[in-house]
């Protein structure tokens, strides 16, 4: 996985100009910033429905 990684990053390197390799890195951690969120809102979300409900949930 790390490798194929590694080797489309250095195709990107060679078909991209550097802007378009940027946006396309930035959206990328955009990306992964929004799936932490929305993890740690669903966590958030559970143990606020567990504190209402008197029960505890495992997380």
């Amino acid at each position: 996985m790390h490798t194929t990684t590694r080797i489309l990053g250095r195709l990107e390197g060679l078909l991209l100009p550097g802007g378009q390799r940027t946006a396309r890195r930035n959206a990328w951690t955009a990306v992964l910033e929004d799936r932490r969120r929305a993890r740690a809102r669903a966590e958030a979300a559970a143990v606020l429905e567990a504190a209402g409900t008197g029960r505890r949930r495992a997380t």
